[in-house]
């Protein structure tokens, strides 16, 4: 089987020449690009496995491009930002980045990343198992062929946002702690903090929810976590 293939995409050359460096001996391929425009034209030639997105970017920014390839692809994506810019980081995930990074990094904390989403990618072709399908309320989630019905309609999702409601989902009626949701669906060698949850819920609640300003699916416990409401539209 052929390694998979990352998309390493900065305006930097010193950056692109050390993360090529880096992950071609941890057996990675790696393609590169040096603005947002030739990142789109390489991610269409090459449909890399994950891509390695900086924010800021000549041409079309970073934002633009997550944006760009999340409306037709689930490849894995992470950002890059610069450690002070919380506001890229946010945009970024808000745009259905999975996960993000910030300069300067050790390279051994990116690989990490990197395999941690790559893992969790599902596998085209894969037989469907027969018990992949949970339906609570007016939601019905297919495991298998990653899809997701709201009401009767199908709606797209990135990999971390299914990620988390199905996990909400299977866990309906109990509370799980933020600590468990991002260890399942991030891994426990996750680097980041717990605002990446917090904009994956709020994405979630976006597409789900009749009202996301009132959630009665993914209802908060203040100080604890989250729990899938079992019968959110009956009166309790």
């Amino acid at each position: 089987m052929e390694p998979p293939l990352i998309l390493v995409v900065d305006d930097e050359q010193s950056y692109r020449d050390a993360l090529s460096v880096a992950l071609q001996r941890e057996g990675f391929l790696v393609e590169t690009a040096a603005d947002g425009a030739d990142a789109l034209a390489r991610f269409d030639a090459s449909r890399p496995a994950l891509v390695l997105l900086d924010v800021m970017l000549p041409k079309i920014s970073g934002i633009d491009v997550c944006r760009e390839i999340r409306s037709r692809s689930r490849v894995p994506i992470i950002m890059v930002t610069a450690k002070s810019a919380e506001i890229d980081t946010v945009v970024g995930l808000e745009v259905g980045a999975d996960d993000y990074i910030a300069k300067p990094f050790r390279l051994r904390e990116l690989v990490a990343r990197v395999r941690v989403a790559l893992r969790r990618v599902p596998v085209e072709g894969a037989e469907p198992p027969a018990a992949d399908i949970v339906e609570v309320g007016d939601v019905r989630l297919d495991a298998a062929r990653h899809e997701v019905a709201v009401r009767g309609r199908p709606v797209a999702l990135p990999l971390k946002e299914f990620e988390l409601l199905e996990l909400l989902m299977v866990n309906a009626g109990r509370v799980l702690t933020r600590d468990v949701l991002i260890d399942r669906v991030w891994g426990p060698n996750y680097f980041g903090d717990t605002k990446t949850l917090d904009v994956h819920v709020k994405r979630l609640r976006s597409k789900i929810e009749v009202d996301p300003a009132q959630p009665r699916c993914i209802v908060t416990v203040r100080g604890v976590g989250y729990r899938y409401e079992q019968a959110p539209d009956e009166p309790g």
